[in-house]
C-alpha cells in the first residue's frame, strides 16, 4: 500500500483500522471535545482540513456544517477507506499526503484539525510551517492529544510511554503561542472484548496485560489536552 513522502507510520490505526474504529466510536460518549473546540472557533461556513484524517471517522461531522472539508492522510488504503465513507458528502474530499507536505493551497484552512495525529510536540516543527502556510488569516488550528498528567487512561499513557514528559510537550506547545484547554472525556465501549482489543492496539502486550488485569468494566476516564491557535 502506497505511503504519501514524509508520512510516520500510525501502529495502531495503519496496522489495526477495524479495531481502530471501535475506539473511534468509544471515545468522548458524551460529546465533550467538539462543543469546547466550537467554543473557540466554530467551522460552520468555514473551510476545514482534517490531518491524519484515518478511515475519515471525523470528516461527516465537519461536513454537517462546513463550506467545504479536505481529509489528508498518508497511508494509501485508509485514504481509500475515508473515500468510501464520504462519498455521498459533496463537500468532502480526501487527499493523500502528509502534515510535513500538505496537499492544499496557502491561505486556505479555517479551522484545522488534528487528533492523535502527528502533532506530538518535539519534532512536529516541519507540520507546523506547513500550518502557518495554509492557515487563512484568523483561522484556528485545533491539536488533541493525551493528558499523561491525570485520569486512569493518562496513567496508563505515562507509565507505558515514559519517553513522554508532559512538560516538555507542554512547554513546546505554549512557547510557540499555542492555548492549552484541558478536557475530561472518556472511553465507553460496548463490550469488554472491545475494549481489550483496543488496549492490545494502543500497548505493548506487557503493559495491555498490565493494564487489563489491573481495570474491570468497559468504561475508562480519559482526560486530554485540547491545544489551540489562532492565526
Amino acid at each position: 500500500m502506497s505511503i504519501a513522502d514524509g508520512g510516520i507510520p500510525s501502529p495502531n490505526i495503519w496496522q489495526h483500522p477495524k479495531v481502530y474504529e471501535l475506539e473511534n466510536r468509544a471515545v468522548d460518549p458524551n460529546g465533550v471535545i467538539e462543543p469546547a473546540m466550537r467554543a473557540i472557533r466554530d467551522w460552520a461556513g468555514g473551510n476545514v482540513l482534517d490531518i491524519g484524517c484515518g478511515t475519515g471517522f471525523y470528516l461527516p461531522r465537519f461536513a454537517a456544517t462546513a463550506a467545504r472539508v479536505v481529509g489528508v492522510e498518508p497511508h494509501g488504503g485508509l485514504v481509500e477507506a475515508a473515500r468510501r465513507r464520504t462519498q455521498a458528502l459533496p463537500n468532502v474530499e480526501v487527499r493523500q499526503g502528509s502534515a510535513q507536505r500538505l496537499p492544499v493551497p496557502d491561505a486556505s484552512v479555517d479551522v484545522m484539525h488534528a487528533r492523535w495525529a502527528y502533532f506530538f510536540g518535539p519534532g512536529c516543527e516541519p507540520g507546523l510551517a506547513e500550518l502557518d502556510r495554509v492557515m487563512r488569516r484568523g483561522g484556528t488550528a485545533f491539536v488533541i492529544d493525551n493528558d499523561g498528567t491525570r485520569s486512569t487512561f493518562g496513567q496508563w499513557f505515562s507509565t507505558s510511554y515514559p519517553m513522554i514528559k508532559a512538560p516538555v510537550v507542554e512547554r513546546f506547545w505554549t512557547d510557540r503561542g499555542w492555548h492549552r484547554t484541558p478536557l475530561d472525556m472518556g472511553w465507553r465501549f460496548e463490550t469488554r472484548a472491545d475494549l481489550e482489543a483496543v488496549v492490545r492496539i494502543e500497548f505493548t502486550p506487557k503493559d495491555a496485560k498490565r493494564i487489563l488485569a489491573s481495570h474491570t468494566g468497559v468504561e475508562v476516564d480519559y482526560a486530554v489536552n485540547l491545544w489551540s491557535r489562532s492565526y
